[in-house]
């Protein structure tokens, strides 16, 4: 009787065992790392669009490359004799939408696209300011095998470029993951843009900011940040690195970096290695008047210095060097003020947050036209610097 209770129960777990029912054969995928849009400007391509459509299309023709690892990329090594293979493979189809598009690339690659090891989405320059990103986006943020965690960059110039390199080993997709980890080190990488966070962006009125990357000769650079403005969820334009510096300062939220200064009187540089800072905006109404305080602290260390006349741990020494960093941290921000204030007329550093948190009233009326007020409202900055720390090297 046991045994035959037994032998049932084991009859039973079998029919509840479907076994790996969604499997796919790895051969069978083309692993799908990273993905690039671009503007298609050549009207070539329009034409044969609209001969392999049988329909004409009025709207800007979009080129998306995907980025493929999969078992005949891998890099593995040259044979003798032969040419190193690359590790990826990029595979590129123009079309007027996203998914159709996408489908098209079935016509050229044997393997089917599979997206669930995504890790990061490349903008061109030319299509963040044609195409409004909302729009753009809806296809990979509704996408099941799009991961939440895969990265947002805009690119200067052709995104296409940077899903290229001439290290047949690498594989560009990856090496823009590890170079956004860097961002805990300088002020000058953003915190990662992931899916996750960018539908909320997306959903505001709210302007902010995307890292921006740069291909030379096939060397992938981050150059400063793209600034997304919130009325149109279109770029409108760049910061540099400096400038970029600026913005972390204001928020507050850099997690380590490096400010050069230059000592008193002198052209020798002292280098201030960040520990910790901290940034609070005070929003000030007097009817209608509307001004903001920056109140900017930061602990850290002398990492370097070039002074020989003084010595390291004197008192005198760390309060000028001190104070000859507070002056380039209140540089780096009023240069950058000036840039979204008064050119770009956006605010991508929370000062429209600050106001909604502590006069809701007030600022439910600016809301709608909020950037154009910020462009227009008088900003103070306050910083101050404390050296904690200056090595194991003086006199």
């Amino acid at each position: 009787m046991v045994r035959f209770r037994l032998g049932l129960l084991l009859s039973l777990i079998l029919l509840i065992l479907t076994g790996c029912w969604s499997s796919k054969e790895i051969e069978d995928l083309g692993l799908v790392v990273g993905t690039s849009l671009d503007v298609e400007t050549d009207s070539s391509s329009r034409e044969a669009l609209e001969e392999q459509e049988a329909r004409n299309s009025n709207k800007e023709l979009i080129t998306i490359t995907n980025q493929f690892v999969n078992s005949e990329t891998t890099g593995s090594g040259a044979k003798e004799g032969k040419k190193q293979q690359k590790a990826y493979k990029n595979v590129s189809e123009t079309g007027d939408a996203i998914l159709p598009t996408l489908r098209n690339m079935m016509l050229k690659n044997d393997k089917r696209a599979f997206a669930e090891h995504s890790k990061v989405i490349v903008l061109g320059e030319d299509f963040a300011s044609a195409f409004n990103l909302t729009q753009t986006m809806d296809f990979f943020l509704r996408e099941l095998e799009m991961r939440p965690s895969a990265l947002l960059l805009i690119a200067k110039n052709h995104a296409s470029n940077i899903l290229e390199s001439n290290e047949p080993t690498k594989i560009p997709a990856f090496q823009l993951v590890e170079m956004m980890k860097g961002h805990k080190r300088t002020t000058k990488i953003l915190p990662p843009m992931t899916f996750a966070k960018l539908q909320g962006k997306l959903n505001s009125r709210a302007s902010f900011l995307l890292q921006s990357v740069t291909s030379e000769n096939g060397e992938i650079r981050f150059a400063g940040a793209a600034v997304i403005k919130g009325s149109t969820k279109k770029l409108r334009g760049f910061l540099t690195g400096k400038e970029l510096e600026g913005i972390t300062w204001i928020t507050g939220k850099g997690k380590g970096g490096l400010v050069t200064s230059f000592y008193e009187g002198t052209d020798q540089p002292i280098i201030y290695e960040i520990l910790s800072m901290k940034s609070k905006i005070t929003p000030h109404v007097d009817g209608d008047n509307i001004s903001f305080n920056v109140k900017i602290e930061s602990e850290g260390r002398i990492a370097e210095h070039w002074v020989l006349s003084e010595k390291t741990f004197d008192n005198k020494f760390l309060k000028k060097a001190e104070r000859a960093t507070e002056k380039e941290v209140e540089r780096l921000v009023k240069n950058v003020l000036e840039k979204i204030q008064k050119e770009y007329q956006t605010d991508v550093s929370g000062f429209g947050t600050r106001l909604r948190i502590e006069y809701p009233k007030v600022w439910k009326k600016l809301k709608k036209d909020w950037d154009q007020t910020f462009s227009e409202i008088p900003i103070q900055c306050e910083v101050k610097i404390t050296i904690k720390d200056y090595g194991t090297s003086g006199e």
